[in-house]
């Protein structure tokens, strides 16, 4: 048995799981018809696969029809999920983890125009800021049939063969009724805490009632809700004995509220923050509680999770976003691989992407969310080719890494002295600056799997033709797209402000075209050097393709530095004057009047052009031609296209190579086209 405080068995009720490793409640949006199909599936086998020892399934997986699924949420109201949830269950047990689920009415936290279009309800008249509903008070009638809703979710459950539910009392129905930053009510539901937890006890006591007493209930709650009008340590202390002593077996312990972006943020601390903010709170909390105690928040390294079971802070620790980085995180700790673990970085991405993707995907983990079309380990090649991958920005690393995995001989060319690409200027960033793991960890495991790296290594198609490659990949980004206006040529490039190669000072003006961090990322470097910067859009909101919990620490950043917001404005032109300053002239698209702005400088931000030279010349003399046949790519699979019989490689473009994208996408082309060599 393993002495490591990670690795050893925990027992709660019946139920021993193999080490203390959890994956907590979280819903990554895998759902199909609100039901838990085969990639949802997928997903929790793969932890269970790589050691966890207990996957907690369906962040909030809702009990009521009314309750409108906001974020592709399991809809535990259709009997068909049993099934499908005893399928996911056998499976998991079967590669030796635990599996519970969490059961939720999501009350405010939902949205009157998806569904049924049916209105939200909550405890009182209110409006959650994160999904814009108006609720109604929840009646009697309301309040009787979503606790027997619950009952029945949780009695599915049951039959589904899962061996516990974790009761969402955290930001939803249940929660809205325990604090009075909700609870506005008069009657015997609101006023004092004994009223207060009156329904949410009620809902505990029924469901206790109606499972077997072996079957776990936990509970995820907050023990400090860091917000006017909220609830402390104090009384939250107090409603975890109500609730233990109503049934509930477990604490699934947090700190702060979910009501706004920035609340949550402070919850689930995004990059740049603050590691484990709230582990010394919940292991104070852990202390005067009789019952096992997990938490998750932030804690995305194994040396924190180590001493927060041998310190005695928690019984269980939740790792969830380092498991989606790694699902084989606890079976490395085992193997004393531990140097080999994906870290997450903290990018939000798995959070974030629900409402910008359509889903949770990890910045830097390809499978995750694909596991049926790119599994989380990767299989050797039946047979070895040599290939040459020209860059090592992260899609080509990515390129490198799979291939080397697959048992090729794999050599990497990079024109500059190191390896990270445009992730070397996202770092310069404070912010950004954990970012950084996704380069070293690629760079580390080129070096265990025996890539030969070339750096400084300018390499042309004819230094690669002829070189015996059965197979090219081209990862060689991208540029800054120029500006084609009027005066374009006096526009500042927004790699050179952020590498610090040019110094921008007095008036600036950044205009993004873009959408993405890079923008945001400028007017905040600019701000505390001391500019006076003006952040312009022709879109209608601000930094789109940045989800809203990232997007909040920036703007709560931004607006306290001064940083002026204009949005639906296009740069049309500039002017240089005789004094040395520049006229921008703003307008709207289709309209003939302008407004100006003096600055001392404009910057811009409009994404990259594809850097595509090498791959041009050496499409003719490929074999492929270039050419990609689609699902084999989505698949991973050979791809087989011979297009020009006499060439002698392939040749495939990944990444800003293609086109101005991102670093998921270029580590997912790689991970797509490899996987077929």
């Amino acid at each position: 048995m393993s002495t490591d405080p990670l690795l050893t068995p925990f027992t709660m009720k019946n139920l021993t799981l193999r080490n203390r490793i959890v994956s907590t409640s979280h819903e990554p949006s895998y759902s199909e018809d609100g039901l838990p199909k085969d990639r949802y599936r997928a997903y929790h086998v793969a932890k269970a696969k790589g050691g966890v020892g207990l996957t907690m399934i369906g962040g909030s997986a809702i009990v009521s029809r009314e309750s409108a699924p906001a974020f592709g949420n399991l809809q535990l109201w259709k009997d068909e999920t049993v099934h499908w949830l005893r399928l996911l269950t056998d499976e998991v047990h079967d590669n030796g983890a635990a599996v519970m689920i969490q059961l939720t009415h999501l009350g405010h936290r939902s949205s009157s125009y998806s569904g049924d279009w049916l209105p939200t309800i909550s405890v009182s008249a209110v409006r959650e800021r994160a999904h814009r509903s108006f609720t109604k008070e929840a009646e009697d009638w309301d309040m009787d049939r979503i606790k027997a809703d619950y009952v029945s979710a949780a009695q599915r459950c049951v039959e589904a063969g899962m061996d516990g539910i974790d009761l969402m009392i955290h930001g939803h129905y249940l929660d809205s009724f325990m604090t009075p930053f909700w609870n506005q009510r008069t009657d015997e539901f609101g006023g004092s805490h004994e009223n207060r937890m009156r329904y949410p006890l009620e809902v505990i006591k029924a469901i206790r009632a109606a499972v077997p007493e072996d079957f776990i209930i936990s509970a995820r709650m907050s023990f400090d809700e860091l917000r006017e009008n909220g609830l402390g340590p104090g009384e939250l202390l107090t409603v975890a004995q109500d609730i233990i002593d109503e049934g509930v077996d477990v604490i699934s312990a947090l700190g702060g509220a979910i009501d706004s972006d920035s609340r949550l943020t402070r919850m689930i601390p995004i990059m740049g923050m603050a590691s484990a903010p709230h582990l010394e709170l919940i292991g104070e909390m852990k202390q005067k509680l009789n019952v096992p105690v997990m938490h998750a928040g932030k804690i995305a390294d194994v040396a924190t999770a180590r001493y927060a079971i041998e310190a005695g802070l928690l019984d269980l620790v939740g790792m969830t976003r380092a498991l989606i980085a790694d699902p084989y995180l606890p079976t490395k700790i085992a193997n004393k691989t531990e140097d080999q673990i994906r870290p997450c970085v903290g990018a939000s991405m798995c959070i974030d992407g629900i409402y910008t993707a359509g889903a949770a995907f990890c910045i830097h983990n390809p499978s995750t969310g694909r596991e049926l079309e790119l599994p989380q380990t990767i299989d050797a090649a039946k047979a070895k080719r040599n290939v040459a991958v020209v860059g090592g920005g992260p899609g080509g690393l990515e390129a490198a890494r799979t291939l080397a995995e697959k048992g090729h001989t794999v050599t990497l060319f990079e024109a500059n002295d190191s390896l990270g690409g445009q992730i070397n200027i996202a770092i310069r960033a404070p912010r950004r600056r954990d970012l950084q793991g996704i380069t070293d960890w690629r760079t580390q495991e080129l070096k265990r799997l025996g890539v030969t790296v070339k750096l400084n290594s300018y390499v042309e198609a004819s230094d690669l033709s002829d070189a015996g490659f059965d197979a090219i990949v081209v990862a060689t980004g991208g540029m800054p797209k120029a500006l084609e206006i009027p005066g374009g040529n006096h526009v500042v490039e927004s790699w050179d402000v952020l590498s610090g190669s040019k110094r921008v000072t007095g008036d600036v003006l950044i205009y993004d075209d873009h959408g993405g961090n890079q923008a945001l990322d400028l007017a905040e470097n600019l701000a505390q050097s001391g500019a006076n910067v003006e952040l312009v859009t022709p879109e209608r909101n601000m930094s789109v393709d940045v989800g809203g919990m990232v997007a909040s620490a920036y703007f709560k950043s931004l607006t306290a530095l001064g940083v002026k917001f204009t949005i639906l404005r296009e740069l049309k032109r500039i002017e240089k004057n005789s004094d040395g300053t520049f006229t921008a002239y703003l307008g709207m698209e289709d309209e003939a009047w302008e407004e100006s702005r003096v600055v001392n400088a404009v910057v811009a931000e409009t994404g990259t052009t594809a850097i595509s030279d090498v791959y041009d010349e050496l499409v003719s003399l490929s074999s492929n031609g270039g050419e990609v046949e689609i699902e084999a790519l989505i698949h991973g699979r050979e791809q087989s296209s011979i297009r020009n019989p006499d060439g002698k490689f392939q040749v495939f473009r990944i990444g800003d190579a293609i086109s101005s994208r991102g670093i998921h996408s270029a580590i997912l082309d790689a991970a797509r086209v490899c996987r077929g060599i």
